[in-house]
């Protein structure tokens, strides 16, 4: 019994792995393979035919988009993943973005470094207070209620949400103001944060006249996947002054470089490489949760966190 990884995890969950059963980076004895664990590898049909004798896939994160969660269904194939692992630093990074967005953080180095400055305070670099504004949440998962809650004690914002799987008691329950429509929502938030998944309904849910109702000064913020904002229509509206800045950490191209996408060349964006859940505690805790959870699924048992 072998389990598939060619990404890096934690050491000592590997090493965990290790002792259990073989860890094999290829698939050249393809019908020993009985479980895979994977970071952004693809585990599509074809993975699968190769694994005939596959039991369960294990999600180093949250997001399965590259794994054929209908295949593996079809096929009796356990899916889990680990949900709250990295819940607190995508959250915090977040939050970073948003005030790196709301005061010019990264711009005002690169011109320093470039020496364009010729005083302290410029004019030009300033900024906009986080304290007292709206925050509107599209998708009002771990995430995304991590986020609120720093913003709400740290810097007293009011929170706005759009979630068609959230009933509105639940939502005044957290304290936040339901919409069923994310153009309203839109209207009335200070900055935006989008914490959903690639999924058909969300694809370019950010998108031509959406742009239109943000207001002029406001902040989007993107640390969940690449795609749910129309990348060109993004560039344009930042480009025409429509909303003052955005931030993604995820992209539909990635790694992010400045060549495969002209976001690049606007002052008021901010682009990472998708490294919201990389912290020393989060790879920490999804490294020895998706091995326990893999290793408890190939003893016969139920996964902690079932995705199908």
């Amino acid at each position: 019994m072998s389990v598939f990884l060619d990404e890096y995890i934690l050491p000592e969950a590997l090493e965990k792995l290790k002792e259990n059963v073989e860890v094999v980076d290829n698939f050249d004895n393809p019908d020993d393979i009985e479980g895979i664990i994977l970071r952004v590898y693809p585990v599509d049909k074809e993975v699968m035919d190769k694994c005939k004798n596959l039991k369960v896939i294990g999600k180093h994160g949250v997001g399965c988009n590259t794994i054929d969660l209908d295949e593996a269904k079809k096929r009796g194939i356990t899916v889990l993943n680990t949900p709250r692992a990295n819940t607190n630093s995508v959250a915090e990074l977040i939050v970073g973005l948003i005030l790196d967005a709301s005061r010019n953080i990264t711009t005002a180095h690169i011109k320093s470094e470039n020496g364009d400055f010729q005083t302290i305070a410029p004019v030009d670099m300033t900024g906009i207070e986080v304290t007292d504004k709206t925050l509107g949440l599209i998708g009002t998962g771990n995430i995304a209620r991590r986020v609120a809650d720093i913003l709400q004690n740290g810097f007293n914002v009011n929170v706005v949400a759009y979630d068609p799987f959230v009933d509105e008691e639940t939502m005044n329950e957290w304290g936040y103001k339901k919409y069923d429509d994310v153009s309203e929502m839109i209207e009335n938030a200070d900055i935006v944060n989008i914490s959903v998944p690639l999924t058909p309904s969300t694809e370019n849910l950010i998108s031509g006249d959406v742009f239109n109702h943000f207001k002029p000064d406001a902040i989007l913020i993107n640390a969940a996947r690449g795609g749910i904002i129309n990348e060109e229509d993004l560039y344009e509206a930042l480009k025409s002054g429509k909303l003052r800045a955005c931030a993604c950490d995820s992209l539909v191209a990635e790694p992010p470089t400045g060549e495969n996408t002209k976001l690049y060349e606007l002052d008021n964006f901010i682009g990472t490489p998708h490294m919201g859940a990389t912290t020393e505690e989060a790879l920490e805790r999804m490294g020895h949760e998706v091995v326990d959870q893999v290793l408890s699924v190939l003893d016969g048992n139920e996964p902690v966190n079932r995705v199908v």
